[in-house]
């Protein structure tokens, strides 16, 4: 009570001594999912995503990847693997998070998804200038960080081409290659049953490649999470997979697979 009155008094002193009284500072918006939250200020941690100790050496994983997002159909995607609680790995176009309205970057990272650097346009990097090829990778990993607070550690080249030089870039932005074991071609075969048969045909370890932008790809989700559920599989991120993060300038297609180049 002491303590309230002398605080009272010293706002009549100050009050007396013509300080102009301020408005109180507005507060900000209240969460109303303490979850959602605890979501983002983990978020900006640089370990983010937290990784689940998942031992794949002796269970049978699968990390499920999408390339070239986001786009409009990401959001369903979210939706269809928060319900089932699976995890993913993004690999994002610059371009496409510079041009997302929606929060959809922001949402894979309160998800607990792993992003990955596809370049900022696509191109085929192995074709680019030293100036332009450090360009696509470094413009995205800076709109990322901006939108997100997150620090890739991850990279896709655009149509699986690589070679020294870009392994040398992306060892310089802390980047290591991740490429795949398993293609589903559902860029080219826009039917989902079969992308569910090739991508519900992985082995043990494999890394799926698929597509966020096509709607048939992400319509087969929900039957490759049952397939492969049904199996015994665990659904893990790429860094899950290894256990770790996988080391910059690495080449990465597979749970046995790393290899400098």
């Amino acid at each position: 009570m002491a303590t309230l009155t002398a605080v009272a008094a010293l706002a009549t002193l100050t009050a007396g001594c013509g300080t102009a009284s301020r408005a109180p500072a507005p507060r900000p918006p209240a969460v109303a999912d303490p979850g959602v939250l605890a979501r983002r200020l983990a978020a900006v941690q640089p370990d983010w995503p937290a990784r689940r100790v998942v031992d794949c050496r002796r269970r049978k994983c699968v990390a499920l990847t999408f390339d070239d997002g986001p786009g409009e159909h990401t959001g369903k995607l979210l939706d269809l693997l928060r319900e089932r609680h699976v995890r993913a790995t993004f690999f994002v176009l610059g371009e496409m998070v510079a041009a997302d309205r929606a929060g959809l970057t922001r949402r894979m990272v309160e998800d607990g998804h792993e992003l990955g650097n596809h370049s900022w346009s696509h191109p085929p990097l192995t074709a680019m200038s030293d100036e332009r090829l450090r360009s696509e990778l470094a413009d995205t990993e800076e709109i990322v960080q901006r939108t997100t607070g997150v620090r890739m550690r991850l990279m896709r080249p655009p149509y699986g081409a690589t070679n020294a030089r870009v392994a040398a870039q992306a060892r310089l932005e802390g980047l290591a290659q991740i490429l795949w074991t398993v293609d589903t071609l559902d860029w080219r075969d826009r039917d989902t049953g079969i992308v569910a048969r090739r991508a519900g045909a992985a082995a043990p370890g494999s890394i799926v490649l698929m597509h966020d932008i096509h709607p048939t790809s992400v319509a087969a989700v929900p039957r490759v999470l049952d397939t492969l559920a049904k199996k015994g599989y665990r659904f893990v991120t790429v860094s899950e997979l290894y256990g770790r993060a996988p080391l910059p300038g690495r080449t990465y297609s597979g749970a046995a697979t790393a290899k400098e180049r």
